[in-house]
This record gives C-alpha cells, sequence and structure tokens, in this order.
C-alpha cells in the first residue's frame, strides 16, 4: 500500500476481561500500526490488556459504560455519542472498521452515514446463540435498538421497528428475530463486511444476502512452548482451554467425560480458565475434580499457554456459538488432534484425520473422544493427524491475515466496488460473494 491510512476500530467489547474479539482487534491494531499507518480506537471506557496503549499514531476514544451482569464486560451506555462523531471528524479517517453490532456498532454506523466515511463491518459474535444463553444481554440489546433508532433519526430504524423489536426474556425467539432483520439493514449498508469463518459467511448471507460478504479468518501464530506447568496421570490427557461461560458447553463435556472415565479410568481431562466465574459450571467442574479426573489450573495468560497445549494428548472443544474459535488453531498449531460437536466450525478440522466431529449430546461426544483416546496408542496415526493439525492451522497466520486486511483497507478506503474484492487475489481459505 503506497499511502498512509487512518483506521478507525469500532468495538464493543475492550476489556476488562479478555476475549476472542478483543484479541482479534488488537491484533489488527498492532498490525496497522506496524506497517506504519494510524489507528483511532473507539470503545468502551474499561481496564483491560491494553499492548498498544501510548504507541505513535494511536489514538484512543473511550465511551461512558457500565458493566454486564455476571459478564467480564462493559459496554457503552450510549452517551457521548455526538461528541464522538464531531471527534472523529477532526480526526478524518479514511475508513471505519466497526467489529459487532452493539452500542459502539451503532455508533460506527452511524459516523459513517454522518461523515460520508467508507464502512468495513466485522461478524464476530453468533448474535442470537449468546442472547438465548444470557438473559441480562436482553435489556443490553433493546439499549442496541435505541440507540440506531435516535442516531439514525429514523433512516434505520423508525418507531413501528423499535416497538416491535423490544427486547424480552419470555419472548427471545421474536425479539431476536425481529433484531436480526435490523441487522441486516448494518450489514447491507457496508461496503464491505468479513467474516471469520465459512459458518459466519453463510450466517450472514442468510440474514442479508445482498451483503458484500468475504471470508477472511483470523491469523493465528503457534503459542511458546514450555515446560509441563504441573504434574499429570499416565493416561490421555484431554485439554479444553478458554473462556468459560454458559454458551461454551462445560456441562456438556463433563457430561462426556463421565462415560469416558467409564471406559477409561486412567483417562484425565483439564480445563484450563477461570472456572469459578459462574456457581453453576463451577459445582460441575469441581464434583469431577473431587472424583478425581478433571485438572483445574484456573486462568491462564495467553503467551503462558503453549505448555498446556503441549503436555495434552487431544484438544475438546464443546461450544456451538462460536465464529472461528481461535483457540481451536492454538491446539491445532500445537499438533492436537481435536473432538468438537461444532459441524459448521471445520477450517483446522478433518474427521477422520486430525480429530472427530460428534452430535451435541454426552454419548456422541464420549465416544468420539474414546475413538481419539483409542488411536493415540497407534504412533503413525498420533503422528499424521498432528501433521495435518498444523497443515490446516498454518494457512492462517497472522502474517497473512495482515497483508489481506491492510489490502481490503486500501480498497475500501479508494471506493472499489464489489468485483475488486472478488477478483483481487484473497487470502488462502477465503471466499468471496
Amino acid at each position: 500500500m503506497d499511502r498512509r491510512l487512518r483506521v478507525a476500530q469500532f468495538t464493543d467489547n475492550y476489556g476488562p476481561g479478555s476475549n476472542g474479539l478483543m484479541v482479534a482487534v488488537q491484533q489488527l491494531e498492532g498490525n496497522l500500526l506496524d506497517a506504519g499507518h494510524e489507528v483511532i480506537v473507539v470503545a468502551p471506557a474499561a481496564k483491560g490488556v491494553n499492548p498498544h496503549h501510548g504507541r505513535e499514531g494511536r489514538t484512543e476514544l473511550r465511551l461512558p459504560s457500565v458493566k454486564v451482569p455476571r459478564m467480564p464486560t462493559r459496554v457503552a451506555n450510549g452517551r457521548h455519542f455526538e461528541r464522538t462523531i464531531d471527534r472523529l471528524a477532526q480526526l478524518r479517517p479514511d475508513v471505519l472498521h466497526v467489529h459487532g453490532f452493539g452500542t459502539v456498532g451503532a455508533l460506527g454506523m452511524m459516523a459513517a452515514q454522518r461523515l460520508g466515511v467508507p464502512m468495513m463491518l466485522t461478524w464476530h459474535t453468533d448474535f442470537d446463540a449468546y442472547a438465548d444463553h444470557y438473559a441480562s444481554v436482553l435489556p443490553l440489546l433493546t439499549v442496541v435498538l435505541k440507540s440506531f433508532a435516535k442516531f439514525s433519526r429514523g433512516g434505520i430504524i423508525d418507531g413501528e421497528d423499535l416497538k416491535a423489536a423490544e427486547i424480552r426474556y419470555e419472548d427471545r425467539g421474536k425479539s431476536t428475530a425481529s433484531l436480526l432483520g435490523l441487522c441486516a439493514k448494518m450489514l447491507e449498508s457496508a461496503d464491505l463486511v468479513t467474516t471469520p469463518s465459512p459458518k459466519t459467511l453463510h450466517r450472514c448471507l442468510q440474514i442479508a444476502p445482498d451483503a458484500r460478504v468475504l471470508c477472511v479468518p483470523n491469523g493465528v501464530d503457534p503459542l511458546p512452548p514450555g515446560p509441563p506447568p504441573l504434574p499429570r496421570g499416565d493416561g490421555p490427557l484431554v485439554l479444553y482451554a478458554g473462556r468459560i461461560a454458559p454458551e461454551k458447553g462445560l456441562p456438556l463435556l463433563v457430561d462426556a467425560f463421565e462415560l469416558v472415565t467409564a471406559q477409561r479410568p486412567d483417562a484425565q481431562l483439564m480445563v484450563v480458565g477461570d472456572w469459578q466465574r459462574y456457581p453453576k459450571i463451577a459445582r460441575r467442574l469441581a464434583a469431577a475434580r473431587d472424583r478425581g479426573y478433571c485438572i483445574l489450573p484456573g486462568e491462564q495468560r495467553r503467551e503462558a499457554l503453549g505448555a498446556f497445549y503441549g503436555m495434552a494428548d487431544a484438544f475438546a472443544f464443546p461450544s456451538q456459538t462460536d465464529t472461528q474459535a481461535l483457540v481451536l488453531h492454538e491446539a491445532a498449531l500445537a499438533g492436537l488432534p481435536i473432538v468438537a460437536v461444532d459441524h459448521e466450525l471445520q477450517l483446522v478440522l478433518e474427521p477422520g484425520i486430525n480429530g472427530e466431529l460428534a452430535r451435541p449430546t454426552p454419548a456422541s461426544l464420549a465416544a468420539a473422544l474414546m475413538r481419539v483416546i483409542r488411536r493415540l496408542d497407534d504412533p503413525a496415526w498420533k503422528a499424521q493427524a498432528s501433521q495435518r493439525s498444523i497443515e490446516l492451522a498454518s494457512q492462517w497466520s497472522v502474517q497473512s491475515q495482515a497483508e489481506e486486511m491492510l489490502r481490503l483497507y486500501g480498497l475500501v478506503a479508494d471506493g472499489h466496488g464489489a468485483e475488486a474484492f472478488a477478483s483481487a487475489p484473497a487470502q488462502r481459505g477465503s471466499t468471496a460473494t
């Protein structure tokens, strides 16, 4: 890219808890700054990991925020939006990149319309799936709608739309369907939509068939290895690493592993994450630990996770709500076979070659885990599975994603049409529509 760009990143989730979306946004910040471009971060006020704070070429615009009940997250409460748009007008970004559909996402969309700046949008979260798990999120979704209505001045949401989409837990199916209809308007208004997996590309096109969508998986590099951080038994060790939350399927994994230990009493499950955050999940995991087959090291720094991947024999992923799941890529780069239940998320999983897919039931997941555990005794299969995991995950590195995103920023900033995105060389594994 010949010229220096100024890119405004709009994100609804910038701490205090670490998560895949925040990692992805901060990775893009670093890519832009390293390439000599400028970044404007628009996010809720929150304390959290902020590795680029103070770097030259970076500006932060933080918005008043409120804590989300029972979640390690703060979201913008809708105040100071007008002054933020005025500040953006002074900073004159070349392109706006909106990450998600919350209140800051609404602000990004309105800033693009008001200022006449091209907008990219990335779909990171399965919105309706999350709403089904978190009753506490639903009132916040109403705030999102009201933000759209207020700042679009009727151009995006009118009064009837808002009344129809008022979020209520007891009627969440109808309410979230209405909300997704409004998200379709946002998707279709973007100059370009990117998604981290084919799963989410197809989801976007189901919601907004006319959207211009390109699949650009988030890049992941191998985590640094290290010596085993704690002792383990002589039997097979299955690892889950990541955020512990209701939508991640940990009770399903515990139920399945009870069936595994009935066949392999020496098998162990290690769950790396903040397992005590949610009382119901904590009770299930603590009971499994007390029965002797579950190891709970707690939450770990991301740079320390390589040692945990290195001591495991396989990786289990019971979630059905992820849009890419960076932990799957980390596990694959560590050479682990994978057992998962999301049949739409197969960027690094080739069933029968480097892992297994199961239905989201304890019996099916246990059977899939046992198929992998039995094959671990075969050195040839284990070596082949490890090689295939690494091959698949290596297609999407931090560097390759950085090159692709910088290319797309340039095209969006220069006002190219959909034909340019479809015809230009795309990152391996990406799909243009």
